[in-house]
């Protein structure tokens, strides 16, 4: 077996499971059913996703998205191994988020996954930290919150367009795993674009495309990502942190994390240890 889920929490409804697959590109793309609805937060690696929804590529941040009897493939051409939070819910407990959430109109997910959304980012870093810490108390809440964002994200996703061809998702793969390996180091646009052997538009067009975001977007959002996570699990300085995760002063850390947190680092980092 290439994959292991190891459950997390439950309750009635819903479950979360910590997911890792060690699959590569020698092993055959697995085929498997979906039994309920599924919410995965991607958290480490890249794979390809099919399902009758649609073709995607996944990376951290981004969010697989599975209806009930939905046969999927999972497929890792373009990279070894990946890791998931995998929250699964059953339809009464959907059913009852979506009609909660204005102009939904279909419980299935006509998409087969969101990119990596600014808006989602506080929800995923707290769902990760939770996860390295036990905390299977929070779990409860990070259900219903992430659920609620998904059907809210999905409902308003405009995912139209072309495919993206395979060398094109396979050149995004690489980039993005050199983005995940090396955040907190600087990297330039034409460097990718010259390790993916394209030209710096048509790279950036296509990292966009595929992953949701821009390439500087998405290293910044991994950066704020693993600070906003290390502000939650350790007891390391703030500075300390800002220069570990690639931010070469505290100012420019505190006003980007405040910018997409909602928070400064402090008080983020004060409301969690709240009682």
């Amino acid at each position: 077996m290439t994959t292991s889920a190891h459950r997390l929490a439950s309750g009635r409804g819903w479950q979360v499971s910590d997911v890792i697959c060690t699959a590569s590109a020698a092993d055959r793309p697995f085929e498997e059913e979906h039994r309920d609805f599924c919410v995965a937060a991607v958290t480490n690696g890249t794979f390809r996703y099919r399902a009758r929804e649609g073709t995607a590529m996944l990376a951290p941040g981004a969010l697989l998205l599975g209806n009930p009897g939905t046969c999927y493939e999972c497929g890792h051409e373009h990279g070894a191994g990946d890791r998931c939070l995998s929250f699964h819910f059953g339809p009464a407990y959907m059913e009852r988020i979506v009609a909660d959430v204005p102009g939904t109109k279909t419980l299935d997910f006509g998409t087969p996954r969101l990119p990596p959304l600014p808006a989602l980012v506080p929800l995923l870093a707290e769902a990760e930290a939770a996860r390295e810490m036990a905390d299977t108390g929070a779990f409860e809440e990070l259900a219903l919150r992430i659920a609620g964002a998904a059907v809210t994200a999905a409902c308003s996703a405009t995912d139209r367009g072309r495919t993206p061809s395979r060398p094109d998702q396979k050149r995004v793969a690489e980039a993005v795993r050199r983005i995940e390996v090396d955040a907190d180091r600087p990297i330039s646009l034409a460097e990718l674009a010259d390790e993916t052997a394209t030209s710096p538009y048509h790279f950036l067009r296509t990292f966009r495309h595929v992953a949701g975001m821009t390439p500087y977007q998405f290293l910044l959002r991994a950066r704020l990502h693993r600070a906003a996570v290390r502000l939650r699990t350790s007891d390391q300085t703030i500075s300390a942190i800002a220069f570990a995760a690639g931010f070469n002063d505290l100012s420019t850390f505190n006003r980007r994390f405040r910018r997409l947190m909602g928070e400064a680092p402090g008080t983020y980092r004060a409301r969690r240890r709240r009682p």
